[in-house]
């Protein structure tokens, strides 16, 4: 977008700063990596996105894509070529008010060895990544921006809360842009225990399910 800069509500330059914020930690942690990877989030009059071919790690509060309800850009850089994945994911859950999308280096090699089955591309190996993360199911490989992921993962977002893209890595959705990092974040460590143990361990059984379910609410 060109011209004066806009104006922001307090609400919304809080948002932006937290899309910045994540979108560092994310990329000097290594989740990311160049320009890989996006954050989007709920405005109460349109939604953020990254913008196309931004470095998370380097992400300027002011050049955040804004874009309105009518999907007309308001301000700020070009919007991801993810816009409408994104704006499926909020389409369908109403609760979701962020999204991080990574090119994680242990979800990305998951999906190249083989994922444990479908529809879960992970056993539940750990407590919080069954009360944190839940099901994610695995989204067979398109090109990047193919509207048919956008589909797929829209009819899936107000029933799991993560899915992953064979060869391009998670999508996550939570009540915020930090929340669906945190998700993130547990859904690479578990990858990455997945991979490292060798013989693999065996998953939590029913019971200990039940007791997370009926102690945290877990969805699993």
């Amino acid at each position: 977008m060109t011209g004066a800069p806009a104006l922001h509500t307090s609400a919304e330059a809080r948002v932006r700063d937290e899309i910045c914020t994540v979108g560092a930690s994310l990329y000097q942690r290594g989740y990311t990596v160049g320009t890989a990877g996006n954050i989007s989030a709920r405005l109460d009059d349109g939604w953020l996105i990254t913008p196309t071919d931004a470095c998370l790690g380097r992400l300027d509060p002011a050049q955040i894509a804004k874009v309105g309800f009518d999907g007309q850009p308001v301000s700020g850089g070009k919007p991801s070529k993810t816009l409408a994945l994104h704006r499926g994911i909020y389409a369908r859950n109403r609760d979701a008010r962020g999204v991080v999308h990574t090119h994680s280096t242990h979800l990305v090699a998951l999906t190249l060895a083989g994922v444990w089955s479908e529809p879960d591309v992970l056993p539940p190996l750990t407590p919080y990544y069954v009360m944190k993360v839940g099901h994610v199911p695995l989204i067979r490989y398109r090109k990047p921006g193919d509207p048919a992921v956008a589909e797929q993962i829209a009819a899936l977002a107000d029933s799991v809360r993560a899915v992953l893209l064979e060869r391009l890595g998670p999508v996550v959705w939570e009540r915020s842009v930090a929340h669906a990092s945190y998700a993130l974040e547990e859904l690479e460590e578990t990858a990455r225990l997945w991979l490292m143990t060798n013989p693999r361990p065996e998953p939590l059984d029913d019971a200990a399910i039940e007791e997370l379910r009926g102690a945290f609410g877990a969805r699993w």
